[in-house]
């Protein structure tokens, strides 16, 4: 059985996505919903953690609440497919390593397509933070680290480096969702993202400052056991500045642009 947890602060997007998503199964699951339209918990690994701790079935699917599976086969799909990974530390539905992002994974209001599709499973670095499954026994062991992810991001990428260290491996699983995401607000950003917004040459834009802060956090923990981060938000050198890498990766993506826009004339 998979328990599904989810921390939510919006029950409308809840009922709308989430719930309705699961309404319709084809077998047993436990959902464990976790309050935090009051602001109770100050960080999604305290929240998760909570919930992660009340869940009894073999796998644990921590959600966003704006997640919608897109089958009614989902979990009997997923959790089929789980019990044949021997070394599974952690599994999603949207993913990067060294070869590009992979999903099944469609995005906002739009319904855009997210990384290259994958009809069978693929080992990944890092899964992104709006769904991933861990096996409860490797969560018995392993926790969403506090500490180093004490806000909203990037804990997901720091529990898929965690668990490679126990000798394990992340997946992108085969199944299609849907994730509202962002409902077009700006929330406040570094400068150079800003900056880059506005000029038009920059894809990933307007990422909190929150997120940079956890990120300095994550690349410090394990930047003794890796080189390179890949993320779905950007790929990350550990023993080089972020803000730096930020700013040479935008010029350079905006110079491919320009560089593009002379060959069609």
């Amino acid at each position: 059985m998979i328990s599904i947890v989810n921390v939510y602060n919006n029950e409308g997007l809840l009922g709308e996505y989430l719930l309705r998503g699961l309404a319709h199964q084809t077998v047993e699951f436990e959902l464990i919903t976790v309050d935090n339209t009051k602001n109770t918990f100050k960080s999604a690994a305290e929240a998760l953690n909570y919930g992660g701790r009340k869940a009894r079935g073999k796998y644990i699917m921590f959600a966003h609440q704006d997640i919608r599976l897109c089958s009614n086969t989902w979990i009997s799909d997923a959790e089929r497919t789980l019990d044949s990974i021997p070394n599974l530390g952690a599994a999603g539905i949207a993913g990067k390593g060294k070869d590009g992002g992979l999903s099944n994974l469609t995005h906002g209001i739009d319904r855009v397509s997210v990384g290259t599709t994958v009809n069978d499973l693929a080992i990944v670095d890092t899964v992104d933070e709006c769904l991933i499954v861990v096996p409860r026994k490797v969560f018995d062991v392993l926790k969403f680290d506090e500490i180093t992810c004490s806000g909203w991001h990037l804990y997901a990428v720091d529990y898929c480096l965690s668990s490679r260290l126990l000798g394990l491996e992340t997946y992108v699983l085969p199944f299609a969702a849907h994730h509202l995401s962002s409902d077009g607000t700006p929330v406040p950003a570094l400068l150079i993202d800003r900056v880059i917004c506005k000029l038009g040459i920059g894809e990933r834009c307007y990422l909190p400052k929150e997120y940079y802060d956890t990120l300095k956090k994550v690349l410090k923990k394990h930047r003794k056991h890796t080189s390179k981060i890949y993320t779905v938000s950007g790929d990350w050198l550990v023993a080089r500045p972020f803000g730096l890498q930020r700013t040479v990766d935008l010029m350079k993506e905006g110079a491919d642009k320009i560089h593009l826009s002379l060959a069609l004339r």
